[in-house]
């Protein structure tokens, strides 16, 4: 794939359309959030849809397309942020007119469900989104954190982005460098897009996975058919993100998530830190999805490349 389409970077003044592509968001808590944008100068237009529901849906497939595709349309939305996750990506992904996306390329926001969208626009369009928190779900707290502002900046002006431990403690789990694409997202909604036109291509990428509630034994399994696809293979290096409350329930015995890891992602023999704050952690950092990174667990380190112009 050549180089990616890096969005401009937003502008005091600017307006982002505010859209939920999976379940129906918290109007309240939306509204509440938006004056968080509003401090830093842009102005914030929620999708007249949103306060629609359709079961466990924020709308039907047909109006979660539209509601997307009317953003990236629409000249005067400078970027397209996402309410909150849930579920529902995986059901449009098909359905979304990529050329519209490729030829208007704008900052698109989000994380845990929007992890579809996040892959699908960048090997469908070429265009570097961003992974972090959203307006209904976690922003309240995630805000309260200068990591989560300084974060927002590089969508704000390009920024090379280093994460390293004076951010927060890393753990090197296989050693080594590399270089490559940042790619990855919710491990759940990577696994489910195996074996279709959307699931992620990781050669000669740097991968990097989060998950939050899911038992060890989930993990293991969800692990496991990334491996025997060989996703870790492929890959040129992975990151080991935020494990949000994947416990065992009811005491049950469990193997600890640290062999799995090694059993299925170390074995690999590919350089791996573990300890990022991405993912449905508080604060949580926000990356670029598709921008140039290189890794060193010499240094643990990870450094990104602006995803904006």
């Amino acid at each position: 794939m050549k180089n990616a389409i890096r969005p401009k970077a937003l502008m005091r003044g600017d307006t982002i359309g505010v859209i939920a592509p999976a379940s129906s968001p918290s109007l309240e808590q939306v509204y509440q959030d938006k004056a968080f944008y509003e401090g830093l100068g842009l102005n914030v237009k929620p999708s007249p849809m949103l306060g629609r529901e359709y079961g466990y849906l924020h709308g039907t497939d047909e109006e979660r397309v539209s509601e997307l595709e009317m953003m990236f349309a629409d000249p005067e939305i400078a970027g397209v942020f996402c309410a909150c996750g849930g579920y529902g990506t995986p059901r449009i992904v098909d359905q979304i007119d990529y050329d519209l996306i490729r030829e208007n390329p704008k900052i698109f926001w989000g994380y845990s469900d929007i992890t579809c969208l996040h892959t699908a626009i960048y090997q469908q369009a070429n265009v570097i989104t961003f992974h972090g928190p959203m307006l209904s779900s976690d922003l309240e707290e995630s805000r309260k954190s200068p990591l989560y502002a300084e974060y927002l900046k590089q969508v704000m002006r390009p920024t090379r982005l280093v994460i390293d431990e004076a951010v927060q403690p890393l753990r090197t789990l296989a050693a080594g460098q590399a270089k490559g694409p940042l790619v990855g997202g919710n491990l759940s909604l990577l696994v489910s897009t195996l074996g279709t036109p959307y699931e992620l291509d990781t050669k000669e990428k740097i991968l990097f996975i989060e998950e939050v509630e899911e038992e060890p034994y989930r993990i293991d399994r969800m692990l496991n058919q990334l491996r025997l696809a060989g996703k870790f293979s492929d890959a040129c290096a992975v990151l080991l993100c935020d494990f949000q409350n994947c416990l065992p329930a009811n005491r049950r015995p469990s193997i600890s998530l640290q062999t799995i890891f090694h059993d299925h992602v170390v074995s690999n023999g590919k350089p791996i830190l573990s300890g990022f704050m991405i993912g449905h952690c508080k604060p949580s950092l926000s990356v670029p999805h598709g921008a140039q990174a290189e890794v060193n667990t010499l240094d643990r380190r990870l450094i990104i490349e602006p995803g904006v112009v």
